[in-house]
């Protein structure tokens, strides 16, 4: 089966009340597009990167009481998980898709992430996509666009992350529930994949602080 694509139903997954019954409707319906998309975009990222990337679709396996608002397939070095290291993120809430580069609060080495990304402040804040979007937690659904974010409000993430226990940073793209279902399928292979070069330059500027951002 190919990707299909993104549809009403996949939104409506997260509307479904009880945690078994949201729980199949997530593994019958959303979770096989995520492993297609996880087969698709790890070999384009290993070529990107330069390093082998893994694809990894939730499993949920933590939650028993409280089904998932949203669900991803993530892409990491380590073929075993992807929350310790910078890593890169496919997927949906009810409302949008989300497509990011993430540093979340179980990622090693967070505080020197950090330093790197504050002495680069300027050269990310004038190069960022305006319609890009930040966030500081990947639990919630909201986030900033870069367009609204002063060097300040840029710089305060990255300092943050230098300093809080449990921060996060995610930079991406979000597309509103109603583009996405309006998307052939190719068409939004060729967006993610646009968007996920770009996100490129942060990886590489992660893992080299000497890469030419």
């Amino acid at each position: 089966m190919e990707f299909t694509g993104f549809h009403h139903e996949d939104f409506d997954v997260f509307q479904i009340d009880g945690f078994e019954e949201r729980m199949n409707a997530l593994k019958t319906i959303i979770r096989p597009k995520l492993e297609k998309l996880g087969s698709h975009f790890a070999p384009a990222l290993t070529v990107l990167t330069g390093e082998e990337m893994f694809p990894h679709v939730a499993k949920h396996a933590r939650r028993t009481v409280n089904p998932p608002n949203d669900t991803w397939v993530a892409f990491s070095t380590n073929s075993r998980g992807y929350k310790m290291l910078p890593h890169f993120q496919i997927g949906l809430w009810q409302t949008h898709i989300f497509i990011w580069f993430a540093i979340i609060y179980e990622t090693k080495n967070k505080t020197e992430m950090g330093k790197i990304l504050e002495a680069n402040l300027d050269k990310i804040y004038a190069e960022t996509d305006e319609s890009f979007v930040w966030s500081q937690d990947h639990t919630k659904p909201e986030a900033i666009k870069h367009s609204q974010l002063t060097k300040e409000d840029l710089n305060a993430l990255f300092q943050r992350l230098q300093t809080v226990k449990k921060a996060e940073i995610l930079c991406g793209y979000h597309i509103p529930r109603e583009e996405a279902v309006s998307m052939t399928p190719e068409q939004f292979l060729k967006k993610a994949e646009t968007v996920l070069e770009q996100l490129i330059k942060l990886y590489k500027l992660i893992q080299n602080p000497r890469y030419p951002f």
